[in-house]
């Protein structure tokens, strides 16, 4: 995982309140953090630990759907693919190969290998243990990164806000199956915001509904996004963006959005 200077000390309930007001929140937002050692995660406040084999993603929407504070080693996820992802088992040459996904999720063995080579991975070595948690909690102080379910609608005024100082072009990728790569996998890695389309996965065992999007960032962008956002509030560019009307004359509104203050 990147290496960042010691985080600002953030008001993480605050900031929680403040994206709930200016996005209408229907999900949860949440924590994750990475841990050296088992100790560190079982020291969490009202930690909960699996019973049963789980996915990364069920354990997840743990934290984002139920309000649990849940943390896991390699052994309470039920494969290499989830464990690999966030650093608890290897990119070996069998996860490479990608053998259970040849005429299943890809039509060749080729294909199969391109796309595991193409996963976002925390490196292999560093970590024993993960926890996520409500970020309002505050039990995770700070989490390694914040994960915010959205639908489109909202994500695009989040990323508004990301880019309303410090303007930069965002650009992300897609691997298909095994999303969390795109999201958790690369923000983990590289400490940049990145967005990603919930996969299969998600949807069938963490229960991400159709219309959501997932952005896994630092609380430090999260911060940022927060301040951006509200000052394109002051501007009149919130959420919910209100139908103008597709017959309309447009020029009263687009004089109010796009001609710049006189």
């Amino acid at each position: 995982m990147q290496q960042q200077s010691p985080p600002e000390q953030l008001d993480l309930a605050g900031m929680v309140a403040d994206l709930n007001s200016l996005l209408r929140l229907k999900t949860t937002v949440i924590g994750m953090k990475m841990f050296a050692t088992v100790e560190e995660m079982t020291a969490i406040p009202k930690i909960r630990r699996p019973s049963a084999v789980h996915t990364t993603d069920q354990i997840v929407s743990m934290a984002s759907r139920l309000g649990w504070t849940v943390g896991i080693t390699a052994d309470d996820l039920v494969g290499a693919q989830c464990r690999a992802v966030i650093g608890l088992a290897p990119q070996d040459e069998k996860f490479l190969a990608g053998t259970n996904y040849v005429g299943v999720w890809h039509g060749t063995a080729e294909d199969a290998r391109k796309r595991q080579e193409a996963l976002d991975v925390v490196a292999f070595g560093q970590y024993l243990a993960l926890a996520v948690s409500p970020l309002s909690s505050g039990r995770l102080d700070p989490p390694d990164i914040c994960l915010v379910y959205a639908t489109p609608g909202q994500m695009i005024i989040l990323i508004n806000g990301l880019q309303y100082t410090g303007y930069k072009k965002f650009e992300w990728g897609v691997v298909g199956e095994t999303a969390c790569a795109d999201s958790w996998g690369r923000a983990l890695k590289t400490g940049e915001p990145s967005l990603s389309l919930p996969c299969f996965a998600e949807r069938r065992y963490g229960g991400v509904p159709d219309e959501e999007m997932l952005m896994a960032l630092s609380p430090a962008h999260l911060a940022k996004a927060i301040a951006g956002m509200k000052q394109l509030a002051k501007n009149g560019l919130r959420y919910p963006i209100a139908p103008y009307g597709i017959q309309a004359d447009v020029r009263a509104g687009m004089g109010v959005s796009y001609a710049g203050k006189k």
